[in-house]
């Protein structure tokens, strides 16, 4: 029997709540794990972020390559791996960057937990409660395990992190106590029936926090197109391996002469340049920035292809609590009655400035400041379950008599629910825009001891105003909220609270809807809650599962979900969103599921992400169009040249060349360019739509090179070289092809890139070390007359390209999701 399962079992129900226990019955326990220590991992282990960053068969290619060349003793070829090397490290460290910061929240935070034993109280570690203490609580403290409670006075629990409700629960003998809830109001005892791993909010932190990665069209469709290449890689390396040793002689002829060595390095050439390594890397540079970028905006980024994924979705679903509101309620306003008892305004006063006042109470001290000192002779204090508190103070004094505040109808009875009646005339106007209303009535009776026993009001009350309040809106709620009405996102607000409570939220916010939908309602089945999910936009009394299979749900009709929150109750749905966002204030396991974290709780940056996406994903649709062209004519040149029986025409440090100053170092920079350009699916058909047919004519182009080149006899060190010049200029090209339209800053990356190739090709020191030389007359004509048809051909198949794509994406633009 492991710990968690022993700290549940073989509870003392005899244990004495006015002692505790006894120091003895504490290390028993103890001993027996029965304690509430526990650890909280964060989401992801260090193991699983090295192993998904290093340990990849896109890395075990690139890697075993880089590896035989360095065995042979020919480092100057294996350049290339620094790609992997760069790739692998930027994605770890951004990931264990955001492990760290996740590792730093805990999800119950209370600094100590207060408990009773041998008849004494004592502040204690959370970790330290054990089975069956008895805890006490009182007002502001965090509840540390789950517990049972035994005694209460006007006791209130927080328990909006759980449960998304904002309302208070009253907790008498008997109730449950969850851990992470917090004492709001009034004191009480607690029998601890579950700790550790067990309690109610670690069981639904582990839940929520088993790792998925987010979804990525880019990350899916590089990995698309490198899960195909690694299937070719190894057919082809043994086509391209057998005609370089053909070439050779012969395979006993290679092996004597020791030409086997140069054919294993045209083999790896041909083969590092049928990956698209520059692709992957630049796809993590362009999330890493952007994430980088984010975080000086307080925008945690958990995961990178998050950047991306905000930018795809086409609903979003908000939480109220937390998320569009800071959780806290404010006074509204106040609607005297006729004939108004005198003293009202201190009465009201003295209950914002009460020691046991609750968070609606507190609202009153800015409004109705303490003038004048009152002493009440008695009270009962407020009960969310009677919805109501009343004092009396002394006769002779400015507010003498007994004073009731609370709920209208719990008070005043159908008087207050009827519109014909003064009082019912301004309740039901008022409850109509959903905001929270109490009425504050007056008695000339004074509450007696059998009153306060049997919590009762005194006498015939007298209502003397109407007290409004509302939650606090997030100032920038409004706006991010219009903002993703005109991008065509629909707006979902998915809340525990009250339907009518959240509508009135929403119409608060800009949004155009009557009444929330009460989820009590909601149907089981996945389709019929889609179809009641494309109907409304507002929910309450929404639970945790519920909010989850919302979400599901929502996917099913082919959705790209975003969900926000900040409770407990959030994380599964959170978790289970294309995109989870999450608020700093929130529970410690929310932020650990979520895939981008809110630091300082501004909705107002969801905006920026959207943009810093959108850049992403556009700028990086251009960039692999360079990146799958050099994969195609890669591909093209190594079954050509395998089943032609041809030498390949280049070294792979010269590959490194045309990888370098015609397509990575470029795309770099086109990659950080901004770009609005609003997503629209299928990035890999229209990338590969210019990729193919302008690779497979760069490799007939180069084919057709070669074999000109062996007709006119041009020596090995020559060729190589024109194939270089083409392969550099022809790079160039479909840069600048790919660039348009082009602006100063392309044309300065553009004419550098260029620069750096005629230095190359003419400075001693470089040309030595890529090994280029004058290619000769008859290669020059031939070099030129290949790159002048290349080039008209390159043209062709953009004109066509640009076609394609303005008819692919008008048919792939879906409808706006209108908001309701």
């Amino acid at each position: 029997m492991d710990a968690s399962t022993a700290a549940t079992l073989d509870r003392d129900e005899s244990i004495d709540p006015t002692i505790g226990l006894s120091a003895a019955q504490v290390r028993e326990r103890a001993d027996a794990g029965r304690t509430n220590a526990y650890k909280a991992d964060s989401s992801r282990s260090v193991w699983n972020i090295v192993r998904a960053n290093v340990f990849t068969l896109f890395n075990g290619i690139v890697f075993v390559c880089f590896f035989i060349l360095f065995v042979l003793g020919r480092w100057q070829d294996a350049l290339f791996g620094l790609a992997a090397f760069a790739n692998a490290i930027i994605g770890s460290a951004q990931e264990f960057r955001a492990k760290a910061a996740l590792d730093r929240l805990a999800l119950l935070n209370a600094p100590q937990a207060r408990v009773r034993r041998d008849g004494a109280e004592s502040d204690i570690l959370p970790g330290a409660v054990v089975i069956d203490d008895i805890l006490v609580l009182r007002t502001g403290d965090q509840v540390p395990a789950d517990a049972t409670i035994v005694r209460s006075r006007a006791l209130q629990i927080d328990e909006s992190m759980l449960t998304g409700e904002s309302d208070a629960v009253d907790k008498k003998p008997g109730d449950d106590a969850l851990s992470g809830s917090v004492v709001v109001a009034g004191e009480g005892d607690a029998r601890v029936v579950r700790v550790g791993a067990d309690s109610y909010a670690n069981k639904f932190a582990d839940e929520a926090k088993r790792f998925s990665l987010v979804s990525s069209e880019l990350r899916n469709s590089i990995n698309r197109v490198l899960k195909f290449m690694s299937w070719a890689i190894g057919p082809i390396g043994l086509l391209v391996f057998n005609a370089q040793v053909m070439v050779a002689g012969g395979y006993v002829a290679a092996w004597e002469s020791g030409q086997w060595v140069q054919a294993v390095v045209n083999t790896i050439a041909s083969l590092t340049a049928m990956i698209p390594l520059g692709l992957v890397l630049m796809t993590s540079i362009a999330f890493a920035v952007g994430a980088t970028k984010l975080a000086s905006q307080q925008v945690l980024v958990n995961e990178l292809p998050a950047v991306e994924g905000l930018a795809r979705v086409d609903v979003i679903c908000l939480d109220k609590t937390g998320t569009l509101t800071a959780g806290e309620i404010e006074f509204d306003a106040v609607r005297e009655l006729d004939d108004p008892a005198p003293g009202w305004q201190q009465v009201l006063a003295w209950y914002g400035s009460a020691p046991d006042a609750n968070a609606t109470a507190r609202c009153l001290r800015e409004p109705y400041p303490v003038t004048e000192a009152l002493a009440p002779a008695a009270g009962i204090p407020f009960s969310s379950a009677r919805k109501w508190s009343a004092v009396s103070f002394a006769a002779g004094g400015t507010a003498a008599g007994t004073w009731v505040l609370g709920a209208p109808e719990m008070v005043f009875g159908d008087d207050a629910s009827d519109p014909r009646s003064p009082l019912g005339s301004i309740v039901t106007a008022l409850a109509s825009t959903g905001k929270r209303t109490l009425v504050l009535g007056h008695s000339v009776s004074m509450l007696t001891p059998a009153d306060v026993d049997a919590e009762r009001l005194p006498g015939e009350a007298t209502p003397v105003a109407v007290l409004t309040f509302r939650e606090q809106v997030r100032p920038d709620a409004a706006q991010t909220l219009e903002y993703f009405r005109r991008q065509g996102v629909g707006i979902r607000i998915i809340s525990g609270d009250n339907p009518r409570t959240v509508a009135a939220i929403a119409r608060d916010l800009g949004l155009d809807v009557a009444e929330g939908f009460d989820a009590r309602r909601l149907p089981t089945d996945e389709k019929e809650l889609g179809d009641v999910l494309d109907q409304h936009t507002v929910f309450g009394r929404v639970t945790p599962d519920q909010k989850k299979a919302m979400v599901v749900a929502l996917q099913a009709k082919g959705h790209t979900v975003a969900m926000t929150g900040d409770g407990v109750n959030d994380a599964l749905a959170i978790k289970t969103a294309d995109i989870g966002i999450a608020m700093n204030s929130g529970s410690a396991a929310t932020k650990a599921v979520a895939r981008l974290v809110l630091l300082d709780g501004q909705f107002s940056h969801l905006p920026d992400v959207v943009a810093e996406g959108r850049q992403v994903i556009a700028n990086i649709e251009r960039v692999s169009m360079l990146f799958l062209t050099k994969t195609v004519y890669a591909t093209g040149l190594a079954i050509l040249f395998g089943l032609l029986v041809m030498e390949f025409p280049f070294l792979p440090r010269q590959l490194s060349i045309t990888d370098g100053l015609t397509i990575g170092i470029p795309a770099f920079f086109l990659a950080l360019l901004p770009n609005t350009q609003r997503y629209i699916p299928g990035f890999l058909r229209r990338s590969l739509s210019f990729a193919i047919p302008a690779g497979i004519i760069i490799a007939i182009a180069l084919t057709l090179y070669t074999r000109g080149a062996m007709a006119l006899e041009v020596p090995e060190p020559q060729l190589r070289t024109g194939a270089t010049i083409i392969l550099a200029v022809v790079g160039i090209w479909v840069l600048t092809v790919l660039s348009r339209p082009i602006t100063r800053v392309k044309v300065l990356v553009i004419g550098a890139m260029f620069i750096a190739l005629v230095g190359v090709f003419t400075i001693p020191l470089l040309t030595e070390f890529f090994q280029l030389v004058d290619p000769g007359r008859e290669a020059a004509y031939l070099v030129a007359l290949v790159t002048v048809l290349t080039i008209g051909a390159i043209e062709i198949v953009r004109f066509f390209h640009r076609r394609f794509v303005a008819r692919s994406i008008e048919k792939a633009t879906p409808p706006r999701t209108v908001t309701r």
